[in-house]
């Protein structure tokens, strides 16, 4: 049994916790009191303390004691948090999915000795896991990352749950976002090339272009062709695309009757309650990977991997909780198990190219009853 801290209490991160709790000594950190005694009443295994990680001191020695750190902060306060912990010399899962390049980092961590996986949940995470394992196996020339998160219920006009911030759903929206095309870096705006995509159990899905390629884009530049696309109900892109262009997004501060607010901010406020996901509303994370490459003989291959995963009313606990957490704590165990123990900072595809840590990685999700599966040809 291991002595872990899981820093963030929310959707994601308290799921984190209580799977980890299973076998492990767990404790979580929030800076909200409320969300701590949230996610205890789930699991009364949890040991709560309420923690501001932006007080590096009081961060660097909470962590002392513990074998090892999750990290499940918003992404605004990741990099700190993360450099925070690798200079404290405590190896990391992080699942911020902080903006900034995780690689800038490695060489603290080789200089601490720690080892730091990162953006370890389903996309990035997953996707990341399965192109490092065949990446091994072919001469890979595409990469293709469909992914998205999806109320069971739609609801005029967005159609559309965030498991997480609107804020954060925002971003997706307005960062550029940067794909490789015949070798080359094309950047673009989010929500461009818009396209229909049918899934099974759910039916036509539209697809556009965000920048969830991020590690890859420097770990993979050998392979020619790599998108990540992200998937939503029909006619949602049209509404976001309004918003857009009428500037309510802008972080350009306006003065209404004396009071100075950004649009990005008064929108995140709208938005919050037409976007919030209910503690026990049905929600579902479609992905579909495909890899086109050859191999050894010089056969063409082509690899394709389908997840469908929903709402588990028995934990209930959401997919999206269940598909990003359960990829971290499947990282955990893998790195508390003594599978990976290479020091610096791994993006998952440098995790999942070792065979061992594939497999595990894959079995761990299956006993969740999140399941990948494949299509060769």
């Amino acid at each position: 049994m291991s002595n872990i801290i899981v820093l963030g209490a929310g959707m994601v991160g308290s799921t984190m916790a209580i799977d980890l709790a299973k076998k492990h000594k767990v404790t979580i950190t929030d800076y909200s009191e409320i969300a701590l005694e949230k996610a205890v009443r789930k699991c009364d295994k949890l040991i709560p303390i309420q923690l501001d990680v932006t007080n590096k001191n009081e961060l660097q020695q909470t962590i002392v004691p513990f074998d090892l750190v999750i990290c499940a902060v918003p992404g605004f306060l990741g990099f700190e948090t993360m450099k925070s912990i690798i200079e404290a010399k405590k190896n990391v899962i992080d699942i911020s999915f902080f903006p900034e390049n995780s690689l800038e980092l490695d060489a603290l961590a080789k200089q601490k000795n720690v080892t730091a996986i990162v953006d370890c949940g389903v996309a990035p995470g997953m996707g990341n896991i399965i192109l490092g394992y065949y990446n091994e196996r072919l001469k890979l020339t595409d990469f293709e990352c469909l992914v998205g998160g999806l109320p069971k219920v739609k609801k005029w006009p967005f159609s559309y749950k965030a498991p997480f911030s609107p804020i954060d759903v925002i971003e997706e929206y307005t960062r550029p976002a940067r794909y490789i095309e015949n070798g080359n870096i094309i950047v673009k705006e989010a929500l461009s090339d818009c396209e229909f995509v049918d899934f099974e159990g759910v039916g036509t899905l539209e697809s556009f272009n965000s920048d969830g390629l991020r590690s890859i884009l420097f770990t993979m530049p050998h392979i020619k062709n790599m998108k990540e696309k992200t998937l939503r109900y029909p006619d949602h892109i049209e509404y976001i695309k309004v918003l857009k262009v009428s500037g309510f997004f802008s972080e350009e501060k306006i003065n209404i009757n004396g009071v100075e607010v950004s649009p990005l901010d008064f929108t995140s406020k709208i938005l919050f309650n037409e976007w919030k996901l209910g503690d026990t509303e049905e929600e579902l994370t479609v992905m579909r990977i495909t890899l086109k490459g050859t191999n050894e003989k010089g056969e063409n291959k082509t690899i394709v991997y389908n997840l469908h995963d929903e709402y588990c009313p028995k934990t209930n606990t959401s997919s999206m909780a269940r598909t990003t957490g359960y990829t971290a704590t499947a990282a955990a165990n893998l790195f508390l198990d003594g599978l990976f123990n290479e020091k610096g900072v791994f993006p998952p595809e440098l995790v999942g190219k070792h065979k061992v840590c594939f497999n595990y990685i894959l079995n761990y999700l299956e006993e969740r009853n999140v399941i990948y599966t494949l299509v060769e040809s």
